[in-house]
């Protein structure tokens, strides 16, 4: 599930919004906007809302031994890990994407931003099977008893990374 030329998309557990309104995202943050992705960060959030998970990805400076290391030879170039106690969740989560139309959207950091109430291009699509996606995408999935080691080496390495809710991690 990723986004067509000239969309962004919005993935929510909620399939029956109508109408985007800007928010804020956390209290220090002081302009609200409605949340999107584009085709490269969509794989991000091929999960539960609440789950915590850490990506980590070949970039341009990678070291072919922190590829190795980290991804594993010959295993592709993209690896996501989830804690094992977020299996059954990945497996019965229904999982949607909103298609909008990117040229309400500007680039901020890793994502796509507007701060204009923004209506869906149709209704909400079911995304399907969350360990298809990540197969067919050719991104490796590893399930892991938690992943703070995961962070902290990817974190440390010359890989390119990203994690979300890490908060919801094990300590």
């Amino acid at each position: 599930m990723r986004p067509a030329a000239g969309e962004v998309l919005h993935f929510s557990e909620d399939p029956a919004i109508e109408v985007f309104h800007p928010r804020l995202a956390k209290p220090e943050h002081p302009t609200a906007y409605v949340w999107a992705v584009g085709y490269d960060r969509a794989p991000d959030y091929w999960f539960p809302r609440q789950c915590p998970r850490a990506m980590a990805w070949v970039g341009p400076s990678t070291t072919p031994e922190d590829r190795d290391r980290i991804i594993g030879a010959g295993s592709g170039t993209r690896v996501h890990a989830v804690e094992y106690g977020w299996l059954d969740t990945m497996r019965s989560v229904e999982l949607y994407a909103y298609r909008l139309s990117a040229d309400a959207f500007t680039q901020h950091d890793a994502a796509m931003v507007s701060t204009a109430v923004v209506r869906p291009l149709s209704p909400a699509e079911r995304v399907g099977d969350l360990f298809a996606l990540h197969d067919d995408a050719g991104i490796q999935l590893r399930v892991l008893p938690r992943l703070h080691d995961f962070w902290a080496e990817a974190t440390a390495s010359t890989l390119e990374w990203s994690a979300i809710r890490l908060r919801n991690a094990l300590p």
